[in-house]
């Protein structure tokens, strides 16, 4: 429960707030490692490590945070994806990160569902990244995954801020759910991500990413973010996402928008044809 000094809190407060605990993981990151113990003993690999971060935005974050303090010590290149982050620390110091992690409390549906959207965006960049080629798609991933830590943040140490946000969107008085955190608390939840991200000095290119504007690679990456909330909005139906595929074609101009409704996970031929066919007549307008 909030108390009455809470509710009055800014960006600012929440971002110095939220930055302190002990960050979580979500309880089948240690379940993950233990299954690989169990079948490779200390034979592990740092790419079979980076790929259960890759998978934990929690988990993520956390190794981005202790691997960029170790680079600040050593004065190496900044760490941008979850590989570069376990080479950083090592696997000895992985192992015990995340041993030694709280788990998430996986019944706070609120949560499940925002770590859900966080993983479909990072898969949505890698899937569509492959017709960018990009150098370094695992940072786009990482930015997608990490975009939503904000309100990830929220859900675990104060639900109530999108517990009312949610309740304001359904009931109609706010049309979009940035409007509605903005009516309700008086700033967007991305706006809490990009403070934290100060607060713990993540890697400018990362922050840049997460931010989504300014060039192609970050515009990519906050698409990938909207289109991972379209999905899990409303699904095929959802009627921003043939906006979303035409944005896509033109950030990969030459790449048909029949392949790229085709990577939209959990849509069949009929859904994803319509979409192309949707995207397609926005395009012809523009034209």
């Amino acid at each position: 429960m909030l108390t009455a000094h809470q509710r009055c809190w800014g960006v600012d407060q929440w971002a110095a707030f939220l930055s302190r605990p002990a960050l979580p993981c979500m309880p089948r990151s240690k379940t993950q490692l233990r299954e690989l113990e169990e079948t490779r003993g200390d034979r592990l690999a740092a790419r079979e490590l980076s790929d259960i971060a890759a998978a934990d935005p929690f988990l993520c974050l956390h190794l981005l945070r202790e691997a960029e303090s170790r680079r600040v010590q050593r004065l190496g290149h900044e760490t941008t994806t979850p590989l570069g982050a376990v080479m950083q620390l090592g696997t000895d110091r992985f192992h015990r990160l995340l041993q030694n992690s709280p788990e998430t409390d996986e019944a706070n549906h609120g949560l499940a569902a925002c770590e859900a959207r966080a993983f479909l965006a990072s898969r949505l960049a890698l899937r569509w990244g492959t017709a960018r080629a990009d150098i370094v798609p695992d940072e786009v991933a990482m930015a997608a995954l990490l975009a939503e830590i904000g309100e990830l943040l929220l859900w675990s140490f104060a639900p109530e801020l999108p517990e009312t946000t949610i309740a304001l969107l359904r009931s109609g008085r706010a049309p979009r759910s940035m409007q509605a955190q903005v009516d309700a608390w008086g700033f967007r939840f991305k706006d809490l991500t990009l403070k934290c991200a100060a607060i713990w000095h993540l890697p400018a290119l990362l922050t840049q990413l997460i931010r989504g504007l300014d060039n192609s690679r970050a515009n990519y990456a906050r698409l990938c973010v909207d289109t991972a909330r379209h999905l899990a909005h409303g699904g095929a139906d959802d009627p921003a996402l043939p906006s979303d595929i035409a944005e896509a074609s033109h950030l990969m101009p030459g790449v048909s928008v029949e392949w790229l409704a085709e990577q939209l996970p959990g849509l069949d031929q009929e859904q994803t044809s319509r979409l192309a066919a949707q995207a397609r007549k926005l395009l012809a307008l523009e034209a």
